[in-house]
C-alpha cells in the first residue's frame, strides 16, 4: 500500500495567477481601445467558455504571461458578448477564430494568433 500512497498522493495546489484582464463586453470599449491604442499596446484575448481547447490556450497563456509592462489586456467571453465578438472581426479586420489574441497599436492590429499560436508571440516586440 505504501507505494500507491506516494503515487497518488495529491500534488500541492498551484497558486493561481492573476493577471489584470479588463472585461470586455461592451461595443463602446472598442472605441476606447482604438483611441488607447495611440500611445499603449491594447491585447485582446477572445475566449470561448464552452472549449476546452480555449481552456488550455488561455491556461497556458496566463502561465507565461510575465509582462509587466504599459499595455491593457483585454477578455472577451465571446460566447456572451457575441456582438462585441462580431464586431471586433469587423473593426479590426481580423477573421473569427476562438482562442484568439489581437494585439492593437496605433489603431491596428499589428499581430494577431489563434489556437496554440498565441502563445508563440513575443508579446514584448510589440509593447511601446
Amino acid at each position: 500500500m505504501g507505494i500507491f500512497k506516494n503515487i497518488f498522493k495529491p500534488s500541492e495546489p498551484k497558486e493561481k495567477k492573476l493577471l489584470p484582464w479588463i472585461n470586455l463586453s461592451a461595443l463602446h470599449q472598442l472605441d476606447d481601445i482604438l483611441e488607447k491604442s495611440k500611445t499603449k499596446t491594447q491585447l485582446i484575448f477572445k475566449h470561448s467558455t464552452r472549449c476546452g481547447i480555449s481552456r488550455m490556450v488561455m491556461n497556458q497563456f496566463i502561465d507565461a504571461y510575465n509582462i509587466d509592462a504599459n499595455l491593457d489586456l483585454y477578455y472577451l467571453d465571446l460566447l456572451n458578448f457575441r456582438d462585441v465578438s462580431n464586431e471586433v472581426g469587423f473593426r479590426f479586420q481580423v477573421m473569427h477564430e476562438s482562442p484568439q489574441l489581437l494585439i492593437i497599436k496605433n489603431g491596428v492590429v499589428v499581430a494577431h494568433a489563434s489556437h496554440g499560436a498565441i502563445n508563440d508571440l513575443d508579446l514584448k516586440l510589440y509593447i511601446s
